[in-house]
């Protein structure tokens, strides 16, 4: 066959390729995924995830009226099997990323049966707390009047303890914009208060955060200009993560990868860069081992 031919078949692979992934990609991103793409076609960014074989333990769903937010809120608490819904277990709240909502983590990356695995294999007992944080504000406070961090902190954290989960030490846990969202939450938790609270945030898991040095090269509207973008910047803070255990993981095609890598590195962090795309099949891979590290953190 031609040389010619050969490169003609391998851009028609990887546009056949990127167009599976393309809609979780671009939607998190903005970006047309073309060497992601081609890597995939290549084998180079890694298998996906594949979400355990093992009986997903109770979901709980609900609303509450969130003042923070100015809306009603969905949330669901996730339990590992063998589990009571009532048990009085340590939470770990999770962030969805763009477009996303309270039941992603389910419905996107199985987490409910990741949660079991876990438990399964030794993680100490735990339950997720899953919320709307609102499609694309990147969980910090808008101009609209919408504040998830208020919501997080005031609303949400008081709620579960009253349905008895532990949250005098908690942990976070997001992906791409819920992966900024849940390190901006944790850099936050020791100043951001008005009034003091018996409960603090100990770990935190970052899959694919979205993460820039440079407003000019934020994703359209997930700022609301170069001052909002100045205040809501964990890259070059590492003294707000002091009392924090931080894992960073991001794959290495993902837009994202340098300045993760830069936190990661900045903040001493566990995890690193793997082969891997902003793709809900790396985030699946990558989650046995932020489920056993923040497991680990909240017991200890």
């Amino acid at each position: 066959m031609p040389l010619l031919s050969r490169r003609a078949l391998l851009r028609t692979a990887a546009a056949a390729a990127v167009t599976g992934a393309a809609a979780v990609t671009a939607l998190e991103t903005g970006a047309l995924p073309g060497r992601a793409g081609i890597h995939r076609t290549l084998g180079l960014t890694g298998p996906d995830g594949t979400v355990p074989d093992v009986p997903a333990g109770p979901v709980v769903s609900d609303t509450f009226a969130s003042a923070a937010r100015r809306t009603t809120v969905g949330y669901s608490v996730i339990y590992p099997r063998g589990q009571s819904p009532t048990a009085e277990l340590p939470v770990v709240l999770v962030l969805h990323g763009r477009g996303g909502d309270h039941t992603s983590a389910i419905n996107d990356l199985g987490i409910d049966r990741y949660l079991t695995a876990a438990v399964q294999a030794g993680a100490p007992p735990f339950a997720l707390a899953t919320v709307d944080g609102g499609q694309d504000n990147y969980w910090h406070a808008r101009l609209t009047g919408d504040d998830p961090i208020v919501m997080l902190d005031q609303e949400l954290l008081p709620l579960l303890a009253k349905r008895g989960l532990r949250t005098e030490r908690y942990g976070l846990l997001g992906w791409s914009m819920g992966g900024f969202g849940a390190l901006l939450f944790a850099a936050r938790d020791f100043f951001q208060r008005e009034v003091p609270v018996d409960r603090t945030a100990v770990a935190v898991g970052a899959l694919s955060p979205a993460l820039w040095h440079h407003f000019g090269d934020a994703a359209p509207g997930a700022f609301d200009g170069a001052g909002d973008f100045g205040d809501n910047q964990v890259l070059g803070h590492p003294d707000d993560f002091k009392n924090v255990a931080v894992r960073i993981d991001c794959g290495r095609d993902d837009p994202f990868a340098g300045a993760a890598e830069d936190l990661r590195v900045e903040l001493r962090a566990a995890g690193g860069e793997q082969a891997g795309a902003h793709t809900a099949g790396y985030w699946r891979r990558m989650l046995p081992d932020h489920l056993r590290f923040l497991g680990g953190e909240l017991a200890g």
